[in-house]
């Protein structure tokens, strides 16, 4: 096996490093103390064509692999920013070149590709069903050529500025069918037309994600908007949310390798009784240990991402590098803020804000103890737990 990177894919690296040195510590500083939207990082990063990576060149992207997709989102956060502002349109891209239509594919991505649009919304979660998402109330109603759809979301993150909503509805009640993942129907939104009917409410949150409560009344879309048959979106989302699973561990590996690399710095140059504090093996095997932790996650997410990208089965790999991600990400934050100490807890050093930001992903997009419960009875055979 190789796991050598092609020069490509270094140039990829080394072009997304210079791109975020441009958008420095103080520039997510100042976006977090004002929870402001990291426009002009958003802007520059698809202007360069990073966001159209996955979209293919007939579609006026670059058509990169779910790979190349993730070394860019790594490098966001290696670089101490926040993928999270822009992750979507990779994620959310997989549901529509695999299941939308040509007309859709044509009328839409030279649109998202050029910069024109943005993809950056997914509407799945509801406040009552929350991870079981056959459980969903949100319904669209067949009239004629429309659809009505009324109900609400919560955590849609980045609504205000997206175009484009990925929204996942219930088209059949769920009390009406046998198996309980059938029934739900995906809708690509557009917005600019659409939005009036849907009303969002801001969330405050520990860190600056823009996510909102989404209340929907009477939204009529036309049948066009559907992706693929009615009845099967869930089955659809699988295609966004495996990419998703590996677009979150790859920004938690970018993560983890900051929190590696920032620890290992301070340790090397902060002096307490005459010398370095990270010649104390208390100081040394957390660091160590995390490292260790960060690699063998990244081993994990190579294989789900080869696997992605050969249009293999990839849902265990995809969940097992998320959980071993996130995990390996949030091992590094405690040991760089173990190794700081109080100043880990200042602003100055920036490390408490890639904290907080780390610990998002040990819950969202899924919580780790139901990628557990996933391993567990899907790739051990043992019984349904839930």
């Amino acid at each position: 096996m190789d796991f050598e990177f092609s020069s490509g894919q270094r140039e990829i690296r080394e072009a997304v490093s210079s791109l975020c040195a441009r958008f420095g510590d103080e520039y997510w500083r100042q976006c977090d103390e004002r929870s402001a939207y990291p426009e002009e990082f958003v802007r520059t990063l698809g202007e360069a064509g990073w966001l159209a990576a996955l979209i293919p060149q007939e579609y006026g992207g670059a058509g990169l692999t779910m790979l190349d997709g993730s070394i860019i989102l790594e490098e966001i956060n290696h670089s101490g920013g926040n993928a999270a502002a822009c992750h979507a349109q990779m994620y959310t891209m997989a549901s529509l070149l695999k299941h939308g239509s040509e007309e859709q594919k044509r009328r839409y991505l030279p649109r998202i590709a050029s910069g024109e649009l943005r993809l950056q919304a997914f509407g799945v979660t509801e406040p009552d069903a929350g991870s079981e998402t056959p459980k969903i109330k949100t319904f669209a109603r067949r009239a004629g050529d429309n659809y009505v759809i009324n109900g609400s979301k919560i955590f849609t993150s980045r609504y205000q500025h997206s175009d484009m909503l990925l929204l996942l509805t219930r088209t059949t009640p769920f009390d009406e069918l046998k198996k309980k993942t059938d029934g739900m129907s995906l809708f690509l939104v557009n917005l600019r037309e659409y939005g009036d009917a849907i009303k969002a409410v801001p969330i405050a949150t520990m860190i600056n994600h823009g996510t909102n409560q989404l209340f929907i009344d009477n939204l009529t879309v036309p049948r066009a908007a559907l992706i693929g048959e009615e009845g099967k979106g869930f089955h659809y989302l699988l295609s966004s949310l495996n990419a998703e699973r590996i677009l979150v561990a790859s920004e938690s590996i970018g993560d983890g390798r900051w929190f590696v690399e920032h620890a290992v710095s301070y340790a090397n140059e902060r002096r307490v009784f005459d010398r370095a504090i990270g010649m104390n093996q208390g100081v040394q095997f957390p660091i160590a240990k995390a490292h260790m932790s960060v690699e063998a996650a990244s081993l994990m997410r190579l294989k789900a991402v080869t696997l992605f990208d050969a249009n293999l089965p990839c849902g265990g790999e995809a969940n097992m590098a998320k959980y071993l991600a996130t995990e390996a990400a949030w091992e590094a934050a405690e040991a760089a803020m173990n190794t700081l100490g109080g100043y880990g807890f200042t602003k100055q050093y920036h490390v408490e804000r890639k904290w907080r930001e780390a610990r998002l992903y040990r819950t969202a997009p899924i919580s780790n103890n139901l990628v557990l419960s996933y391993v567990a009875e899907h790739l051990l055979g043992l019984p349904r737990s839930y």
